[in-house]
């Protein structure tokens, strides 16, 4: 019988904290103040933040040139490409969405009862400007998320999931035979001794 693994969802951080404007400070992993991070953002330790209210605006223009999106999009985006790790609250992505609107970066357009955001000839303009620093800003995302990956046992969960779901399917179903037991017993032990060994 064949199992197929799956890969659960990384354990993201979803938007908290007190709501203020760009470049206010989150709260770290521990609930302390974050690394790294605006206000409703999510890091751990102690130092510069994430983006200050420039860059941010650099991040959603370069998001919003892929496609026109929403707030709470930007704020799912962000955090999808950090890993989990840094998820900005909507008081930080509203006041800068609407200062790219006034600075005529962006425009707002109705889409039912949300308004989605596209950018403009001018915000095109800006990114092009300005290109070195919004690689260099989503670089910077792309490592926060690696770091991320390697420190807050996502990998470990994942594969404790997988093993959960092969056992309950090869072994939570009908009468299972001794020596099968015995075997997957075996395997476990096995992998019980090589971890302690490392």
């Amino acid at each position: 019988m064949r199992f197929g693994f799956h890969h659960g969802p990384h354990g993201g951080h979803r938007c908290g904290g007190r709501h203020g404007g760009p470049g206010g400070w989150g709260r770290g992993f521990g609930g302390g103040r974050g690394w790294g991070m605006p206000e409703g953002g999510r890091g751990g330790g102690r130092g510069r933040r994430m983006f200050d209210g420039g860059e941010l605006r650099l991040v959603l223009l370069k998001l919003i040139e892929e496609q026109p999106r929403h707030g709470y999009d930007l704020i799912r985006e962000i955090e999808e490409r950090s890993g989990g790790a840094y998820a900005p609250s909507p008081g930080v992505i509203y006041p800068t969405l609407t200062l790219l609107d006034d600075m005529g970066l962006v425009e707002a357009r109705a889409e039912g009862a949300r308004k989605a955001f596209a950018i403009t000839e001018a915000g095109s303009a800006e990114l092009s400007e300005k290109a070195e620093e919004v690689a260099a800003l989503f670089e910077r995302l792309a490592a926060l998320g690696e770091q991320h990956a390697r420190t807050s046992g996502g990998p470990i969960r994942r594969a404790m999931g997988n093993l959960r779901a092969v056992l309950q399917e090869r072994l939570g179903g009908s009468e299972v035979d001794p020596e099968t037991l015995h075997d997957v017993a075996a395997i476990l032990d096995e992998a019980a001794r090589k971890i302690e060994r490392l």
